[in-house]
């Protein structure tokens, strides 16, 4: 019998980030700012390791390497995807991500570009989000950059509880203050930062801007991608499909609010899940294994069918095009 693979976190120290990975997930987090838990995460600054089963005590990273039965037997390098929760104490920096081809040819060997995308958790009162920006060329881009006109050039967007947002590279972006999202992306940790606030560190430094590649990557003009969001009722269950291949290549994202029982069948190699509200089960192969608020798993690819029950609100994705 394969079991479902239940991870590790790994917690992110960041200069926005704050508490509430403790105080709204219960997790026990590092003192300091933590601004992300990688809850599903093979990406050499932050793998989670397997606490369960026969592949406990190696990373996901390792066993995608050698393990590949659980995954479908993929041929891409690396593994593919990475879920986050995101804890905005403070603002984050303006910032635009590559797409693969910049990445393979500017960042290290194996680094992927960066599509992801955002469920907004929770939101304070009128909180927004940076998403796009007004130049209509790149001409035009570089020139508002060059004279600091942030106001003029930065699309705000307004941002509440439930809200999503899909955010291919070339996206320039930021969360701000007060908002906490899960995050579900390509496996990648290159960032572009191309405004930070003249923020300083706790050593009274500037964090480092990159103005040259933000200006090569970010997509001009912005067009809102056009999203294809779809909800239904199966079962004890209301499933909303945000995104999913060819408008996302890179992944489908879907949300499940349950009331009941839900059985599903597998229609890709792998899937990921992310409780983000109640308690219940996760049944497979005759067992069943307690889930709640803040757990997060790997179903592998020896799983065809599961059932999950109780009361609670869930993250389901799975990959797109192989890398």
């Amino acid at each position: 019998m394969t079991e479902p693979l239940f991870l590790t976190p790994v917690f992110q120290p960041k200069i926005w980030g704050g508490r509430k990975l403790a105080t709204e997930f219960g997790y026990h987090i590092p003192d300091g700012k933590i601004g992300e838990l990688w809850a599903i995460s093979a990406h050499p600054h932050g793998p989670n390791t397997i606490k369960n089963g026969p592949l406990a005590g190696i990373t996901l990273a390792e066993a995608w390497q050698d393990h590949q039965d659980y995954f479908g037997h993929q041929t891409g390098k690396v593994f593919p995807l990475l879920t986050k929760i995101l804890d905005a104490n403070d603002s984050l920096s303006v910032q635009v991500h590559p797409d693969d081809a910049y990445a393979a040819a500017h960042e290290q060997p194996g680094e992927l570009g960066k599509t992801e995308c955002w469920y907004v958790i929770s939101a304070d009162p009128d909180s927004y989000l940076i998403y796009g920006h007004h130049a209509k060329t790149r001409e035009e881009l570089a020139d508002m950059i060059e004279k600091g006109e942030w106001n003029e050039l930065l699309r705000k967007v307004p941002v509440k509880a439930g809200d999503f947002f899909y955010v291919p590279s070339g996206t320039i972006h930021a969360l701000n203050k007060g908002i906490m999202v899960l995050e579900t992306q390509q496996s990648s940790d290159t960032t572009y930062r191309l405004y930070d606030y003249d923020r300083t560190d706790d050593q009274g430094h500037k964090r480092e801007l990159h103005i040259k590649q933000s200006i090569d990557v970010t997509t001009v003009p912005h067009h809102d991608p056009k999203l294809d969001v779809t909800t239904e009722t199966v079962a004890d269950a209301t499933i909303t499909s945000y995104v999913k291949p060819p408008i996302s290549p890179y992944f489908a994202v879907n949300r499940i609010e349950l009331h009941g029982s839900l059985s599903q069948e597998a229609n890709a190699p792998y899937t990921l899940v992310s409780v983000l509200d109640g308690k219940g089960q996760f049944i497979a192969d005759g067992e069943a294994y307690v889930i709640e608020k803040g757990t997060h798993f790997l179903i592998p690819n020896q799983i065809k069918s599961w059932t999950f029950t109780g009361e609670m609100e869930i993250i389901t994705s799975t990959p797109g095009k192989e890398e």
